[in-house]
This record gives C-alpha cells, structure tokens and sequence, in this order.
C-alpha cells in the first residue's frame, strides 16, 4: 500500500512540475516593445499590455525612442532583430513597410476592416490610436468663444498673439482653409505653387502676433502664462491641462488635422507569433476604449465609440461632434514636399 502511495506522490510530483515548466515557460516569453514613452506608453500598459499579460501569461519589457528608422533598419541588416514591437508614427510606418522592414498582417485577425477609420489599416500595420492637432484658447479670457479655424486668423473680432508649432506641418493647411479651401482639397491646393503661395499669403495675415513653439508643452503653458489668447496644440496636452490641472482651457475642433500610432513587427522579431496576437488583441474595440479611458486619444475602431464614456467622448478626435471638418494628414505629401516646403518656410520665418 505504502509503495503504491509512494508512486502515486511521484506521478502527482511529476505532473505538478510539468504543469510549472509549461506555466514557467509561457510566463517567460517577453515581448520586446519600443514605444515613444511618455503618458502614452503609460496608458498602453494599462488598456494593452496588462490585460494581454494576464490573458495569456507573455510578459513585455518596453523602451523609449524618438521615432525613424535607422536603429530598426541596422538591426535588420545585421540580422539581429531585438525588438518584437514597434510604435511607429505614420510617415515610418509607410517607409518601414515598403522597404520590407516589417512584417506582412494578417488583416483577418483584428474582425471586421470595415469598422476601422479608413486608412488605419495598412499591409504591415494596425493604428493603435489617432491623435490630432487642434488650437485652444483659455475661456477666462475671451468675451465669446471661438468656433473655427477662420477664427485663429482674425486679429479683429480676437485680437491677440497665437501660437504655432514651428513647422509649415498643419501650419499651411489651416491657412489654406481659413483662406476658403475646403479640407478634402487642401493637399491638391498645397501641391501647385501657387498654393503654396496663397497659403503664406494667409500666414502673413498674422505674422506679427505669431509666438512660436517647439515642444508639445509650451503650447498649454504659453496659455497659461497669457501669452497667447490662442494656440495651436495637440489635443491630449489640452485635455490634460484642462482635467488634471483644472485649466480654463477649450478645445476648437473645426479643421483638426489628425494623425495615427502604429503597431508593427519588425520582420527578424524573434517572437513574431506572440507580438502579432499581440496586436490583434490590442486592435479590439474593448482594448481601444479601454486606452481613452487613460489618454485623451481616440480609438480608430468606429465601433469603440459606443463603449466610451459620455463626458470622455468629447475629449477625443474621433467623437463624431469633434470629426466633421477634421483633416488627415497626408504623410506622403509631407515625405514628398517636406524639404522643399521647410526651406521656403525657414526664409519666411526671416523676413
């Protein structure tokens, strides 16, 4: 009797360390993640990595970078691949894709494409949320309240200096709507000389009281040091100073001019299955809303948006009230035109 329990500790012995190895062993593949840091990568931990980890036991080790592709195009060539994830902004992702950096996606992971914002899907890349740039103004300080983006272009009904990113990005496509051109034909418009000429035209208009900015965060502080009465800005700094720092700070969304985050895998990651299911769980609209609940950035999912919190809803790019006017940013374009635009911009800045 004794010998039988003796074998029957063992077998149970056994099988209870094979059941630790397989848990060991699942619990030990980590996803290598590279992001852009920051109130993002924070809120990503949340709504993404945490919720993964603890559905399927892959863990993920995170590093911060500011973007391109020269690290991630070294390590491929040196077939050494480190990272298994990769955020990328748009004009990256596009690049990346093209020079056979990632990996193809398998769209039939993430259901149904046609509940996604056109364009947030791409043959390499799934948009992780959409972010927008905006102008704000502080309430406390304006008798009325300013509607569109005509608005920031007129010294006479809101006289007072505006803020503006120190780039022609954003900069010359309001110009060119508050000069008349309707979004779905600014990049048209911005193409030809002539309208690149009629758009610093416009800017002229305003040159004077123009303050500008370099960083994301002196836009809200140049606010709130009155410097501005408006400014160009992007819309989670708003929304922070607003609800976090309880800043009179309001949001004008006419002309927003939106922009997209990407998940990819790099085409050497060394744990590509796992970062793949990764990003099929991430592309859900449960894990989009769950990330507008941390960050004020919108899901690409339309269908995200009935699980979104009222009062949270207006914060975002996407909500509908906010999406009427809005305009994508044409990364091509800007691949395209960038160097040519920048340097007429630059000689403007001077004169």
């Amino acid at each position: 009797m004794r010998t039988l329990i003796k074998t029957q500790n063992v077998a149970l012995a056994v099988l209870a360390a094979a059941a630790l190895t397989t848990v060991t062993t699942q619990a030990a593949e980590t996803l290598s993640v590279v992001t852009f840091g920051g109130a993002y990568e924070a809120a990503a931990k949340k709504a993404y990595f945490e919720p993964f980890t603890q559905a399927t036991g892959i863990g993920f080790s995170t590093e911060s970078y500011d973007g391109g592709l020269a690290k991630l195009s070294a390590m491929e060539q040196a077939k050494n691949t480190t990272w298994d994830l990769i955020d990328l902004e748009t004009n990256d992702a596009i690049t990346a894709c093209d020079e056979g950096l990632l990996q193809k996606f398998d769209k039939k992971t993430i259901g149904k494409t046609s509940d996604f914002i056109p364009g947030t899907i791409s043959d390499c890349a799934v948009a992780s949320m959409v972010w927008s740039t905006i102008y704000a103004y502080d309430a406390s300080k304006l008798k009325s309240a300013p509607t569109t983006v005509n608005d920031f272009f007129d010294l006479q009904k809101f006289p007072g200096k505006r803020g503006l990113r120190k780039s022609p990005k954003v900069t010359m496509e309001w110009a060119l709507i508050a000069d008349g051109v309707d979004p779905k034909d600014v990049y048209k418009v911005l193409g030809t000389p002539a309208g690149v000429d009629r758009a610093f035209k416009k800017l002229d208009t305003i040159k004077p009281n123009i303050v500008w900015w370099e960083s994301g965060a002196q836009a809200p502080q140049l606010l709130a040091d009155g410097a501005v009465v408006m400014t160009q800005a992007y819309n989670g700094r708003i929304s922070d100073a607003a609800k976090k720092d309880n800043k009179p700070f309001k949001t004008v969304w006419d002309a927003q001019v939106y922009d997209f985050d990407w998940w990819a895998v790099p085409t050497g990651a060394k744990h590509a299955d796992a970062a793949a299911k990764f990003i099929a769980s991430a592309s859900q609209p449960k894990a989009y809303a769950d990330l507008s609940k941390y960050i004020a950035y919108a899901p690409p999912r339309k269908d995200a948006i009935a699980l979104i919190d009222k009062q949270r809803l207006a914060d975002l790019p996407t909500a509908p009230d906010n999406f009427k006017r809005a305009l994508q940013i044409n990364a091509n374009f800007w691949a395209d035109n960038a160097d040519q635009i920048n340097k007429r911009f630059q000689v403007w800045l001077t004169q």
